[in-house]
């Protein structure tokens, strides 16, 4: 890992997006801003001191909604991808341990949802009515159900490589020593899975999710773009860049900051991705 310069460069700018994007409440309180406040007499401030990064169109703080929106799809991206991992991993081992139908029954599942056009699949599953599934108003109403409804969704659609890496790996060390030593003193499947198996395929799983962050990521602001992820007053980047585009002529720094933040968080992901594959598995190619 010291070796590759862009995973450590990539490492180091997503500690510090998240340490600020965390404490943005922190940050906003001392600087004494509310950046969901209005002040339309402050409209498309440039940068100065009070204001860093100057205001929106609406006279709100630039760079603190920039942390909170952040906040907001590193959230998406991490629990998203958190989700999918564990979906995927489940799948994927108990499809190359056990094999036979259940492997194949599997598997076509995993080829069918690989097959559906992602982007309009997602769009479709986001402009369900909740109230119509039978979710409580009281809840579909919340300010924070859409955000988790766009990290259920894009969990249920991001598991498949996750399943297909860990099912290869099952059905190698399977065939190990070690597995068969637990078959002979009579470990039942559950645990050869889940307590042998598993924990050597980490690695692989630990790759897919890192470099499936930053796709999420950007899943989620194209929703929020199209006005089906976060919804205001809360911010993501997504809408951000939704409320900007009418405002490139006038003001382009607002769609710059957010498209921005967007673009080196997806390259950062995955060039720390890259790293830890180099890393952690032991067949790569040392530069």
């Amino acid at each position: 890992m010291k070796r590759h310069r862009l995973a450590q460069a990539s490492l180091a700018f997503l500690v510090l997006l998240l340490v600020l994007a965390l404490t943005a409440p922190l940050i906003a309180g001392m600087r004494g801003i509310d950046p969901t406040m209005t002040d339309l007499l402050r409209r498309f401030e440039p940068p100065s001191a009070e204001f860093w990064l100057g205001t929106d169109e609406l006279g709100r703080d630039l760079f603190q909604r920039l942390l909170d929106g952040g906040r907001v799809s590193l959230l998406v991206g991490f629990c998203g991808a958190l989700l999918s991992a564990v979906i995927g991993s489940a799948i994927g081992v108990v499809a190359g341990y056990l094999g036979g139908r259940l492997d194949a029954v599997l598997m076509r599942v995993t080829d069918g949802v690989i097959a559906l056009p992602l982007l309009p699949l997602l769009i479709v599953l986001a402009a369900i009515d909740p109230q119509k599934v039978g979710i409580p108003a009281a809840i579909s109403q919340s300010e924070t159900f859409s955000l988790y409804r766009i990290v259920v969704i894009v969990a249920l659609t991001g598991w498949t490589t996750v399943a297909r890496l860990v099912r290869a790996e099952t059905l190698s060390l399977k065939a190990r020593d070690f597995t068969r030593a637990a078959q002979a003193l009579g470990a039942r499947p559950l645990r050869i899975m889940f307590r042998h198996i598993l924990p050597n395929a980490m690695g692989s799983v630990v790759v897919a999710t890192t470099m499936s962050i930053g796709s999420l990521i950007l899943l989620e602001s194209t929703l929020s773009f199209l006005g089906l992820g976060t919804q205001p007053p809360a911010a993501s980047w997504g809408n951000m860049l939704t409320n900007a585009q009418d405002l490139l002529q006038d003001a382009p720094v607002l769609a710059l900051w957010p498209g921005l933040m967007i673009f080196l968080t997806v390259i950062a992901f995955n060039f720390l991705g890259d790293g830890l594959q180099d890393t952690l598995d032991p067949r790569s190619e040392r530069r």
